[in-house]
């Protein structure tokens, strides 16, 4: 099945998130049934796994070689964890963002995909697709993982503390932590000893990723259709919802391209800071909607942007990816 959608053009992945969503509509007990354990509880399992093996996978010294280039670095992580959310708060003064508003978690969750950090695989694949500065690709995706866990949680402080009367930031940073660097960490130091291995079932490993994610939507979803979160929720409503992520993406795409045009970037860079900056990452938006949000429910409906995100970048920067390298074979 993955073969056959592959070649028509069509990405599994994105047809099984869509499936998943189904599957929770149609039967949403299923994904909330607690014994003898919860899809919640595996998918947990399964994010510190993800970080792990992440980590098997990274190697110090291409890290290294990517460290020098810092006009870059900074311009990739200014756009992803500063131009991004200005945008989006920015595009709220405009809209009705009162807790008593219908799109209020609407808002909420287009807010929580700007303070995402940037993808890491894809984004390498891309870069490299189209002929950028890989080395700097690998350090900045990893890099922005690393910052997400405390700027992201942060930014989002502003609005889930005024939601909920309290926000306890120390201990959400504390459970990424556990989660997220301590798994990465312990990945990283055995590179060394088992990052051949990492490297030879890298399609499996990611296969491994791509499930776990799924298995989080699924639960989200289950949640979030059991508590009636969608009510009242048109097929309107989702079409200004994707039709507004896309938006914001092609607007932060070209105020990346211009910031690279004026800084005088070399063709490799421009295409790094391009694709790197303007890309959020599903993994870490699936494990910190649950980490952020308390309610099951709410982290289903606010995680809705980031997959209609996650969905359009991969399919729009793949086709500016082959752009950039026909270009180069020019």
């Amino acid at each position: 099945m993955r073969a056959l959608l592959k070649k028509i053009g069509v990405d599994w992945f994105i047809m099984a998130i869509a499936c998943c969503i189904l599957a929770a509509y149609i039967c949403p007990e299923i994904g909330m049934e607690r014994d003898p354990i919860s899809f919640g509880d595996i998918a947990t399992f399964g994010v510190s796994m993800i970080f792990f093996f992440y980590g098997l996978k990274l190697n110090a010294q291409k890290l290294k070689v990517g460290l020098k280039n810092t006009r870059l670095h900074c311009t990739i992580h200014i756009m992803t964890f500063l131009a991004f959310p200005l945008l989006v708060l920015g595009a709220m003064q405009f809209a009705d963002f009162s807790p008593d508003s219908p799109h209020y978690y609407q808002w909420l969750g287009v807010f929580f995909l700007a303070t995402l950090p940037s993808t890491v695989s894809s984004s390498v694949v891309m870069v490299s697709i189209a002929g950028g500065n890989i080395p700097a690709a690998i350090f900045n995706a990893s890099i922005s993982s690393l910052i997400g866990v405390f700027l992201t949680p942060i930014w989002m402080g502003i609005f889930v503390d005024a939601e909920s009367g309290g926000y306890p930031i120390g201990e959400i940073v504390f459970k990424l932590i556990l989660q997220v660097l301590l798994p990465l960490a312990l990945g990283l130091l055995l590179n060394r000893k088992f990052g051949v291995f990492a490297e030879k079932h890298k399609a499996g490993l990611r296969l491994f990723d791509q499930i776990t994610i799924l298995m989080i939507i699924y639960a989200s979803f289950c949640q979030s259709f059991a508590d009636k979160m969608f009510e009242g929720y048109s097929l309107l409503n989702l079409a200004a919802l994707s039709a507004g992520v896309i938006a914001m993406f092609f607007v932060l795409y070209g105020f990346i391209y211009l910031v690279a045009k004026i800084l005088k970037f070399s063709r490799e860079d421009k295409i790094t800071a391009l694709f790197c900056g303007s890309k959020k990452s599903l993994v870490h938006g699936s494990v910190m909607s649950h980490v952020i949000f308390s309610s099951g429910a709410v982290a289903g409906v606010v995680l809705l942007p980031t997959m209609i995100y996650h969905a359009a970048q991969l399919v729009i920067v793949s086709a500016i990816a082959r752009g950039f390298s026909a270009k180069k074979a020019e």
